[in-house]
């Protein structure tokens, strides 16, 4: 296995050695780096977010996230039911109570966030064709699950100096010391990120964390719970953190493409055909707010995927 994960241009996604080199990379990390992405300029992205982070949290509590609406301002977070180090500015799109908020003194927060969000979507589902293409499906067999409406979002995430970082060895929560985002996997089906020069960002893969040092002008994606269910363990979401920095604080800009909140999603017949489902059915909006209530407070134990395993194996 290489030391950093594999590196994809989209350009190139309709070849065979490309798409082999998909399989590999989701296979052995969960994780690869995607050139040639098309997002256009994100240094406009970047700088509206540091305009907001850099705001009094006063004005940006004028925003704040609550328990019904999941869009806005929060900086008390948790993972692992452990407070992360971090501050966060969620949007989506309107769906039942949750209604994006936008803050009056920076108007072109909407427009540039907004534009962003139109990109990622486009780039999560030529990603997702190429994966199903892999998994044995037509290109645009799985989109079903994202149409019409699907609960995907944008976070940018700021994660301040830290006076005490920790980094465990293992997948512990740390005793002492703080996490920007302790271990996790993500929800949905892909996560796209965008970040800055400041590395932080590690993987658990064969029993030790890796660096996935930032790439310029690559994203960087990994697939997530849908994803590794859909495959029947063929590709298993990666475990991944955030470490905190002493002397330099850090910003990411992540893209969740998550599937409908109505959808039902169980192994392909295509990945399960040998050794049967290992999973039973999973309502992804059900198990979304499961993972959003252990987040938003501390109500329990986090939900994951292996609790509606049918089987235990090994990933």
């Amino acid at each position: 296995m290489s030391k950093t994960p594999p590196v994809i241009s989209r350009l190139e996604l309709d070849r065979a050695e490309t798409l082999a080199r998909l399989d590999l990379a989701c296979r052995e990390w969960g994780v690869f780096y995607l050139t040639d992405h098309g997002l256009g300029e994100t240094g406009r992205m970047f700088a509206e977010a540091r305009r907001f982070f850099a705001a009094g949290k006063g004005v940006k509590n004028e925003v704040r996230r609550t328990a019904t609406n999941a869009w806005g301002f929060f900086d008390e977070e948790l993972t692992k039911n452990t407070l992360d180090w971090k501050e966060t500015f969620d949007f989506g799109p309107e769906v039942g109570e949750f209604s994006p908020q936008w803050p009056s003194w920076q108007p072109r927060l909407k427009e540039i966030c907004e534009a962003h969000y139109a990109a990622c979507e486009t780039l999560s589902y030529e990603v997702l064709a190429a994966i199903s293409g892999n998994l044995g499906v037509g290109g645009s067999f799985l989109f079903h699950a994202f149409e019409p409406d699907h609960a995907s979002f944008v976070r940018l995430n700021y994660y301040p100096e830290c006076p005490q970082p920790a980094a465990p060895e293992t997948v512990d929560v740390p005793e002492q010391g703080h996490m920007g985002v302790n271990h996790h996997t993500d929800s949905g089906a892909l996560t796209l990120l965008l970040t800055d020069d400041v590395p932080g960002l590690e993987v658990y893969v064969h029993d030790a964390w890796q660096p996935v040092p930032p790439m310029p002008d690559a994203l960087i994606i990994n697939i997530g719970d849908v994803i590794q269910v859909w495959s029947n363990d063929r590709y298993a979401a990666p475990l991944h953190r955030v470490c905190c920095q002493t002397r330099r604080s850090r910003m990411s800009i992540p893209f969740f493409f998550n599937p409908k909140e109505s959808f039902d999603y169980a192994p392909l017949e295509s990945a399960s055909a040998e050794d049967g489902a290992r999973y039973r059915p999973i309502n992804f909006g059900d198990f979304r707010r499961q993972r959003a209530s252990g987040d938003y407070a501390d109500l329990g134990e986090e939900v994951q995927i292996d609790q509606f395993r049918i089987q235990t194996r090994e990933v």
